[in-house]
């Protein structure tokens, strides 16, 4: 790949200057602890992964108690957590990195059995996933509709997690919108069904996202807040009628409310995370991107096609987010830029414990032309 690609310019956002466009994934990797607050390794992880101006996007964290309570996924409402947090985003300031922390609200994609005093999961509308749930090991529960009073609730959780993630030492905020959790619960037509004003239109549907964005940004500074949105995944069972027209018209109300946020994120229709559009080539994000006049970062398809990574840059100015890739290969910034090969992922331990395919990926090294097992 060519050292003088777009990837490797320097680029801005908000008011954060990144000296290259490599971007690692949120990626949910359950090395937490059973308080929900990160760990050492966790710190060596991010450390590892970080270059001088390099964005990182940190694995999604709860908002609240009730926004899903994974056992190992982290979260940012507790004290304990955002003590826990400083060491991770300390390392990756030593090494020069830049850091967002991921909101996360999964919405019906939970289960009582593991939430506060065994609450319902909750949704845009009662409207339970197909299948059996792998917390409770019995079918999905009919999630509660959420009345307009808890969504307003919800968005303080938005917010004050915002504010908690800078005093972590953040440098910024990703609002997750996509991947069926609950924003997009809100956003998508197949689980929004309601009557009222968050749901019907895509104005209504759309509403609690806009809502999300307006006190994320008053709270923490727009310059600190980028979405990610996906228009085509059916990722947790989500798909939309209309997603040309539902994140147009997202993405023109970001742009003219919000003009001045960092980033939006937007996965494309490739990404093999969704089973209908694997291989997609008949939609695109283009139509996006000549609405949002800001950063924009593109994810999806790109760990098995770096060269497309490099096209994708030159072409439009993206940051490039690699998110597999990125996970067996803590030095893919130095890799991607002189032509060394990657290393492939193990699967089988993306959500194991410990070390092992987490921490112990190795580190390539070219006077040897083989791999050293460490910085």
């Amino acid at each position: 790949m060519a050292s003088n690609s777009a990837l490797f310019q320097p680029i801005k956002i908000g008011k954060t200057q990144l000296d290259h466009r490599v971007v690692l994934a949120p990626l949910t990797r359950f090395r937490s602890d059973e308080n929900h607050v990160p760990t050492a390794l966790q710190q060596e992880y991010y450390a590892q992964r970080a270059t001088k101006g390099g964005l990182l996007i940190s694995e999604a964290t709860f908002i609240s108690p009730t926004a899903g309570a994974y056992p190992g996924a982290p979260g940012i409402y507790s004290k304990m957590q955002v003590e826990g947090w400083k060491p991770v985003t300390d390392a990756v300031h030593a090494k020069g990195g830049v850091i967002y922390l991921q909101l996360w609200h999964v919405g019906r994609v939970t289960a009582s059995a593991i939430l506060p005093n065994n609450v319902l999961p909750v949704s845009a509308s009662p409207i339970a996933m197909k299948g059996r749930n792998m917390y409770s090991k019995k079918d999905n529960e009919v999630p509660h509709a959420l009345t307009v009073e808890e969504i307003q609730s919800v968005i303080k959780n938005y917010a004050q997690a915002a504010k908690n993630a800078i005093a972590a030492g953040f440098d910024g905020v990703e609002i997750h919108g996509a991947n069926g959790y609950l924003i997009d619960q809100f956003t998508n037509s197949c689980s929004n069904k309601r009557m009222d004003q968050y749901g019907g239109s895509i104005e209504n549907r759309t509403r609690m996202a806009l809502e999300v964005v307006k006190a994320v940004t008053d709270a923490v500074g727009a310059e600190r807040v980028g979405i990610r949105l996906s228009p085509w995944s059916e990722a947790n069972q989500i798909y939309d009628d209309t997603p040309y027209d539902t994140w147009g018209y997202l993405v023109e109300q970001l742009q003219a409310r919000h003009g001045k946020m960092a980033y939006i994120h937007m996965v494309e229709p490739r990404d093999d995370f969704s089973r209908r559009t694997r291989n997609d080539t008949a939609n695109s994000l283009d139509p996006f991107r000549r609405v949002w006049k800001g950063t924009f970062l593109s994810a999806g398809g790109y760990t098995t096609n770096p060269q497309l990574a490099a096209k994708i840059a030159d072409e439009t100015g993206n940051l490039i987010v690699f998110g597999r890739a990125f996970i067996a290969n803590p030095d893919i910034v130095e890799r991607l830029k002189n032509g060394w090969p990657l290393t492939k992922y193990n699967r089988k331990t993306f959500y194991s414990q410990g070390a092992v395919g987490y921490t112990d990926y190795p580190f390539y090294d070219p006077a040897t032309s083989s791999t050293k097992a460490n910085l």
